[in-house]
């Protein structure tokens, strides 16, 4: 039995579902986001509460139980409060800035790197040295601050680069005479 399967997903005052075959879409104050799910899983909307239940005892009917109730589960969190990353840059002269849909990032190149900002996700530089990521898709928002990383990862002797708030960097010590 699935734990996180068995558990259902409330939903929140002002979050809509509605169930199409095996199609759920929720709609909240954020916006609207939708989940295909296999053909192994029920969806199932009752009394404000989403419920996913296998459909035989297969073992890919187990798998996809816990994965599809968790799918609609970030589908609620992120019409309701959102996802977020946050990024730091560390280094003598890094610095990022937003302009329109471009975030202009300066990492000790020969140039600016300009990252187009795509749709439905917001990067903000409360710093020139702080980038915070949000938006309603959990995927989009990592893979947006994964992309902005890898422009410059921290680098094991000085920690200079674009890292994740929230990330530890082994630190190596440099060498000896």
């Amino acid at each position: 039995m699935s734990r996180i399967g068995k558990k259902p997903i409330d939903l929140p005052g002002g979050v809509s579902a509605t169930v199409s075959g095996q199609t759920i879409e929720v709609k909240g104050p954020k916006g609207v986001r939708s989940f295909t799910a296999t053909d192994d899983v029920d969806l199932r909307v009752e009394d404000n509460t989403v419920s996913v239940a296998p459909r035989g005892k297969s073992k890919r009917a187990r798998q996809q139980w816990g994965t599809s109730r968790t799918q609609v589960a970030n589908l609620v969190q992120g019409v309701t409060t959102g996802f977020k990353k946050e990024l730091e840059i560390n280094g003598v002269g890094y610095r990022a800035a937003v302009q329109g849909k471009v975030l202009k990032l300066s990492l000790g190149y020969s140039h600016d790197v300009d990252f187009d900002i795509p749709e439905g996700v917001t990067v903000t530089a409360t710093k020139p040295t702080e980038l915070t990521v949000e938006g309603i898709d959990q995927q989009v928002v990592g893979q947006v601050a994964a992309n902005i990383r890898e422009w410059r990862k921290p680098e094991p002797y000085k920690g200079k680069g674009i890292k994740y708030k929230d990330e530890f960097i082994f630190r190596k010590e440099g060498k000896k005479k």
